[in-house]
């Protein structure tokens, strides 16, 4: 039931949004011989755009791979993703700080984007690695997480108009100088200020109820939070064990192999002995001490080697910047 209701909701939302745009295209239309019905229009229509669903971007920091510079990337990327039954990543991205990797559909087309984070990749051993992409594939958020959430960001924009607004703080700081240099504290109020007032009291009484439909759908959505984390698990599932998807989910969720990298990069290490300590404790295993370590099904020890040989390049220019990771 809180499922169709969080549904419901959100389809209010996104008609409210269809609402601005097509009265603002019908006010241009039915008075396009009037200046004032263009520039209506044109308000009603700017209002559409702005609270419009966002359909997912790269970040700005990510730097997309070319298949031909990274084939070996591309390879075990296509092979989990089949595993795991998503499609296929039509762009792959490595980000020089960011620990995270994701795996999204971007734009109007929809299209599968892979997002690696350079420092937990540098980290991680073949199995790991699998694991990492495993997991970002399984969270891919479904078409119905995708409306609700578009709904929310919607609302979100809402707020942010209607309840964020606040004085310039360059006119209050000019306003505050003229009045020291007349040698008096109290101004009279302007225009201006007054108009600022009014707007501000005229939002809040608009964004209070658009507030509580914030909240109320927020905890419709929340409401499926086992839901989605069990399609998840059971997605990641089909190649990892459940030890497995635990062991990643705890090692990123702890970080502690982000301090070690940064103290051999003060050091002055290069990328090769970095991943070499990084590796260590994946060679000890109770079969024993590996001089290698163990690759998995999905990725080999040696393919894993070669793969940290196309991506030299951008490990070198990513570990000038460890330092600034927290």
């Amino acid at each position: 039931m809180k499922r169709i209701a969080a549904l419901l909701l959100a389809l209010v939302v996104h008609a409210l949004t269809l609402a601005f745009v097509v009265l603002g295209g019908w006010t241009i239309a039915s008075g396009s011989q009037f200046v004032l019905s263009w520039a209506l229009g044109a308000l009603l229509l700017g209002i559409g755009w702005l609270l419009r669903p966002r359909l997912g971007r790269l970040p700005a920091d990510a730097e997309v791979l070319g298949r031909s510079e990274a084939f070996q990337l591309y390879g075990m990327a296509d092979r989990v993703a089949d595993r795991i039954g998503v499609r296929r990543p039509a762009k792959v991205a490595v980000r020089d700080l960011a620990l995270d990797t994701t795996y999204t559909r971007n734009g109007l087309l929809r299209t599968p984007v892979l997002v690696v984070g350079l420092p937990t990749w540098l980290a991680l051993a073949p199995r790991q690695r699998v694991a990492l992409l495993a997991r970002a594939y399984a969270d891919l958020p479904s078409g119905e997480d995708l409306f609700v959430g578009g709904a929310l960001s919607t609302l979100a924009e809402w707020r942010g108009a209607l309840m964020g607004a606040a004085p310039l703080q360059v006119r209050d700081e000019a306003q505050t100088k003229i009045a020291s240099s007349l040698g008096t504290l109290d101004t009279v109020g302007t225009g201006y200020e007054v108009a600022g007032f009014l707007g501000r009291v005229l939002g809040r009484l608009i964004g209070g109820p658009l507030m509580l439909v914030e909240y109320g759908l927020t905890r419709l959505a929340r409401s499926g939070d086992a839901r989605r984390a069990e399609r998840r698990a059971t997605r990641a599932r089909r190649i990892l064990t459940a030890a497995e998807l635990a062991e990643i989910n705890a090692l990123l969720a702890g970080g502690r192999y982000v301090a070690p990298m940064q103290a051999a990069f003060l050091r002055g290490e290069s990328v090769a002995a970095i991943r070499r300590s990084a590796l260590a404790p994946a060679l000890l295993t109770r079969d024993g001490v590996y001089t290698t370590p163990p690759g998995a099904e999905l990725l080999g020890s040696a393919e894993s080697d070669r793969l940290d040989d196309e991506l030299l390049r951008h490990y070198t220019r990513a570990i000038r910047g460890f330092g600034l990771i927290t």
